[in-house]
């Protein structure tokens, strides 16, 4: 259930952005120390907290692994404001690009600005990384920020609201609590850059609010990912990592994958198999602490209406345990559908849960006809033998990240850039992408108090027209 309690006011909405708006114009370009100091306090955050943060995560699930939390929050989160202590001084330097002769002897420079201040709206399903990461990237462009936590997570949200006031001046960082109005208001607000990670059709409406004030936005949506597991795969292991992938967090995970196609005749294979990972992971399911439930009513109702639609339309379920689902508890084992139509909800739609379809197909071609004809996926999943089988079919499906022979570890990686394309989102983050996405990358001209320029300068005569041929052609030789 909602609490409403504790949500933010418009107006204070307001009061605080113009606050934080003021003291971002005073220090438009906070150096090293600063930015240094506030990711060290995030940090500090992050580390002081870390019990109580898991306790308020598990007290909005219903019940959430601790290891579940630990491994996808925690971790990733201290990682990457390590990573970005480690790094943000040399991705603060001007960084000297070439400069054509014909234009010498100046120099050109691309220089990292801060944007200013940035507004982040973060999700239910990973409450705390969805949060620090983008703050970390935030922090480490200079930048200040405010933060709105999802009204799904009302435990989480006041934690991190206490959290972040004894660890920050209000206006470095808020965080405003409050449902779809203080949302809608939050994106309305004339930012630096928005950041968003939800779903499309609200991701849709931030971006549109965002439009009005020129706002730049980063977009991290979802979708459906699918694995593709060719006949030159190890079955054993492509299961172990599938399963893996989809059973953390009660498969409520953004790239968690999402559906799966094999060859012909091997679903049997990795059904079976799926029920002994399965039996051996998360024995005694019922009681088992480290599943982790459905978000709430709403969330399971939708599974079971997904499920059961599509068995009402020729599906077949197998479920990889012998406990059926509980709606009291909200608890959701994992079940595989086969034979599920092609316009049915569960192949339509995100399924963000323990659903898992399996697809048997043709062989590649039509893995890669039937994800083309989707919109584009938050990631792909390639598991083969055989490397020049992947690198082939991943050069054929646009994604926003993909693994090989394994599932969402990409988004723990620092270096890589981590983002949507398409229906999936717009923009990336993470380590440098992050600071580079948040920074303004201005491009600058420094030219000498000695320079030729003024040859070029009207009237334009015989001299002006024999330097700019000889400019043409130096440009057409190099074409």
């Amino acid at each position: 259930m909602i609490d409403e309690r504790n949500w933010d006011s418009v107006d204070t909405l307001r009061a605080r952005f113009g606050a934080t708006r003021a003291a971002s114009r005073a220090e438009p370009a906070p150096d090293w120390a600063t930015r240094k100091d506030r990711l060290k306090r995030l940090l500090a955050m992050v580390r002081e907290d870390e019990g109580r943060a898991i306790a308020a995560i598990s007290a909005d699930f219903g019940h959430r692994a601790a290891g579940d939390t630990r491994l996808a929050e925690i971790f990733p989160s201290n990682a990457e404001i390590t990573h970005a202590l480690g790094h943000g001084r040399a991705w603060m330097k001007p960084r000297r690009v070439a400069t054509p002769i014909w234009f010498k002897p100046a120099r050109s420079v691309i220089v990292p600005q801060p944007k200013g201040v940035v507004g982040i709206i973060s999700p239910w399903n990973y409450p705390l990384f969805l949060s620090i990461g983008p703050l970390v990237a935030a922090f480490v462009a200079g930048n200040r920020a405010l933060l709105k936590t999802s009204e799904y997570v009302p435990n989480f949200s006041d934690w991190m609201a206490k959290a972040a006031a004894r660890h920050f001046a209000p206006d470095e960082l808020s965080v405003i609590r409050g449902g779809p109005d203080i949302g809608a208001a939050f994106s309305e607000l004339p930012f630096d850059h928005l950041l968003f990670t939800g779903n499309g059709e609200v991701g849709k409406k931030v971006m549109e609010a965002a439009a009005r004030n020129l706002t730049p936005v980063t977009l991290e949506l979802g979708g459906k990912s699918p694995a593709l597991v060719t006949a030159n795969a190890d079955m054993d292991g492509a299961v172990a990592r599938i399963m893996t992938g989809k059973m953390i967090n009660s498969g409520q995970t953004c790239v968690a994958p999402d559906h799966v196609y094999l060859p012909q005749g091997a679903e049997g294979a990795f059904i079976e198999g799926a029920r002994r990972w399965t039996a051996k992971h998360y024995p005694d399911i019922a009681t088992n602490p480290d599943v982790t439930r459905i978000i709430d009513q709403r969330q399971f109702d939708r599974l079971v209406r997904i499920r059961d639609d599509a068995v009402a339309r020729g599906a077949t379920l197998h479920p990889l345990t012998d406990q059926p689902e509980n709606g009291n508890s909200r608890l959701f084992p994992p079940v595989i559908v086969t034979g599920a139509p092609e316009d049915s909800a569960i192949m339509t739609e995100e399924i963000f849960g323990p659903l898992l379809p399996v697809i048997p197909v043709d062989g590649t071609d039509e893995m890669v006809a039937r994800i083309t004809a989707r919109p584009r996926p938050l990631a792909a999943y390639y598991f083969s033998k055989d490397a020049g089988e992947i690198a082939a079919l991943s050069q054929r499906i646009v994604s926003g990240g993909a693994c090989h022979n394994e599932t969402i570890m990409h988004v723990a990686q620092s270096n890589l850039p981590f983002g949507g394309v398409g229906g999936s989102g717009m923009g990336s983050y993470h380590g440098r992408a992050g600071f580079d996405t948040l920074s303004h990358l201005r491009g600058t001209f420094v030219q000498p108090r000695l320079n030729g320029v003024g040859m070029l300068a009207p009237p334009y005569g015989k001299r002006f027209g024999a330097m700019l041929a000889a400019v043409q052609r130096m440009v057409l030789a190099r074409g």
